[in-house]
């Protein structure tokens, strides 16, 4: 069953932020991850505006994304987000109909 993450990231350094951006990708395909969005054009739709930024990543199930998250790959990104962003990521399994 796949898994998706999901982070709220509130971006404080741009510049900075883009070896972030860089370096992601590489974990995330590793662990066979696929971004479906990476911090788009969005509306808010109903409560409180949303104002950070909103990256959705499938994964193919819960064990891959816990291995990405916790990987050496991820945590150079990780290092590199330092000081420039502060984020929220949740995994969650995902839904396959019957």
């Amino acid at each position: 069953m796949p898994a998706y993450m999901v982070a709220r990231i509130n971006v404080k350094d741009p510049v900075q932020y883009e070896q972030y951006k860089a370096l992601a990708p590489i974990a995330i395909k590793k662990f066979g991850g696929e971004y479906m969005t990476r911090g788009g054009e969005m509306e808010t739709l109903e409560g409180p505006e949303e104002t950070l930024r909103v990256v959705l990543v499938k994964f193919p199930g819960m064990d891959e994304a816990r291995a990405f998250y916790d990987s050496p790959e991820y945590k150079k990104a990780r290092d590199a987000r330092e000081g420039a962003a502060e984020g929220q990521f949740v995994i969650l399994d995902g839904f396959t109909p019957e």
